[in-house]
């Protein structure tokens, strides 16, 4: 790989500053941290048992093998199950979480609601691990796995959420709950494999709650320019002093990088522990931390992706504003930045080779059907200008992986377009949930589709804070909306008990009427 290809686009030129070959980072769905207590017995306040599952490697063809291919057909698929949480028995819901780009554990860790929610509902909880991540490893490691596109073509969304069909239904049976209504719960790329799981399997999930889930990011649907509009007015709605000096300082970094001594200067001003090579690494790791500061601009404080403060973004833009007259537009940007990177105080020096947020084979996603064009408008953002070029994306691809992405495959498997009629013709039981200051929201469900395909709206809300676990200084739009939430899918679970003709278990009766 000539650089690696960032969460969702490839690393571009910005055209506007033609005397620099630098880019700024793309956005990338919120990946793990190694924070959460994990282990085999739970994580965090969490507990539950970790089991196996001889999972097949192709859902979608039948080949012939000998003993040797037969060993490379199948892998370890991880899951993990719930203990404690009063589950009613066979034919007692089951609430399923897909997994997402990462080690399940920390999904797990960082998707309270399931687990709140749980005793209420006698509910069994199943977190199950997405294939190429964690430690299901197809190939029997991630060396081997991920060694070229060969071994990497089994990487996809349909044979993901084709994973988890199996999986439930092997779990089911071997429980004898084949009666067991399912409840899908999923958060960013996992709310969208919730929804389309709801779409493909209707029969084996009775619903989905898919949070911050931007199934509309893709192809025309929606602006290309939309995510980073919506980083740049959480900034803006904080301070619009604040606003334009991160719009001032992409010129001010470049500047200076061209400078004789010029990187080494910045490499001072940002206290990192190597000389800068590019400006463009530098524009990247800032850029990286404004997307995600928006994405977690949650009310109250938490660890998350990095710790944080209670609205970050209010926070760095007061470091950035408050600075004493004379300070240089870089150095009110490292004060600003030092609120994401270092707020525990305990950072010496920044590595930028260090990627906390390493994300493996979503570059690989990313390059085959996971295309979600990415552009900076002229106005609205407070990023220099640029245009999404297919054509430089796909030729980075090529040259990283051999492979050509597939921009409408997507919307072809999983729809899109026209998404308003469609839903209201084919779907039902799914809640969409998005926060207005997450910048994904902008390629989320915004709007009721039926009675039954229902979106969930919350002006102060980041991504998938709905699922962030319960805290004592959540504000009281946060307990409601959660609320909101759990009475849908009761009506989900007393309609399908309803219509089998069982009997609701106690716990279950109780949800319902509260």
């Amino acid at each position: 790989m000539t650089r690696p290809l960032r969460h969702l686009v490839v690393l571009f030129l910005v055209g506007l500053l033609p005397s620099a070959a630098w880019a700024l980072a793309p956005p990338r769905f919120p990946v793990p941290q190694p924070r959460a207590r994990s282990g085999a017995n739970g994580v965090g306040d969490y507990e539950y048992e970790t089991r196996y599952f001889r999972q097949r490697l192709d859902h979608f063809s039948f080949p012939g093998f000998g003993d040797e291919d037969e060993a490379a057909a199948f892998f370890q698929q991880r899951y993990l199950v719930g203990r404690g949480a009063g589950w009613a028995g066979p034919g007692g819901p089951i609430f399923f979480y897909c997994g997402n780009e990462g080690d399940i554990a920390w999904f797990a860790a960082n998707s309270g609601l399931v687990w709140e929610a749980a005793p209420r509902f006698a509910a069994l909880v199943v977190f199950a691990e997405h294939r190429y991540y964690g430690e299901s490893m197809p190939f029997g490691s991630k060396a081997k796995a991920y060694n070229n596109s060969k071994s990497l073509a089994y990487l996809t969304a349909e044979q993901a959420i084709a994973d988890f069909a199996v999986l439930l239904t092997d779990l089911k049976r071997n429980l004898s709950a084949e009666g067991s209504p399912v409840v899908l719960f999923g958060g960013s790329y996992g709310g969208m494999l919730a929804a389309w799981m709801r779409l493909k399997y209707p029969h084996v999930a009775v619903g989905a709650l898919s949070s911050s889930a931007p199934i509309l990011q893709f192809e025309d649907i929606v602006p290309s320019t939309i995510f980073y509009d919506l980083v740049s007015d959480d900034f803006r709605r904080e301070s619009l002093s604040c606003f334009q000096t991160i719009k001032d300082s992409w010129k001010a970094l470049d500047d200076q990088g061209n400078e004789r001594d010029g990187l080494l200067k910045l490499s001072k001003t940002f206290r990192l522990c190597q000389t800068l090579k590019t400006s463009g690494d530098l524009s990247d790791w800032l850029s990286s931390a404004y997307s995600y500061l928006a994405m977690v601009d949650y009310p109250i404080p938490s660890e998350f992706l990095m710790p944080l403060p209670a609205n970050p973004i209010k926070e760095v833009c007061r470091n950035i504003d408050s600075q004493p007259e004379g300070t240089s537009i870089l150095e009110r940007i490292y004060a600003g930045v030092n609120v994401y990177y270092n707020y525990s105080g305990t950072v010496g020096c920044f590595d930028l080779n260090d990627d906390p947020h390493g994300m493996g084979g979503w570059d690989w996603q990313a390059c085959t059907e996971m295309v979600m064009p990415m552009s900076y408008s002229e106005d609205r953002s407070m990023y220099p200008p640029y245009k999404f070029d297919y054509a430089s994306y796909a030729e980075d691809c090529i040259k990283s992986y051999g492979v050509r992405p597939r921009p409408r495959w997507i919307t072809t498997e999983f729809g899109g377009h026209n998404i308003t009629t469609v839903l209201e013709r084919f779907a039902s039981n799914i809640i969409f949930f998005n926060g207005l200051l997450d910048p994904w929201s902008g390629g989320g469900v915004l709007k009721n589709i039926s009675q039954s395909v229902i979106s969930i709206v919350a002006p102060l809300g980041a991504h998938h804070i709905d699922l962030r676990p319960a805290t004592p200084e959540d504000p009281d739009w946060l307990v409601s909306l959660r609320e909101s939430e759990l009475k849908i899918i009761s009506g989900w679970l007393s309609d399908y008990y309803g219509a089998t003709g069982t009997l609701l278990q106690p716990a279950v009766k109780g949800s319902a009427a509260s």
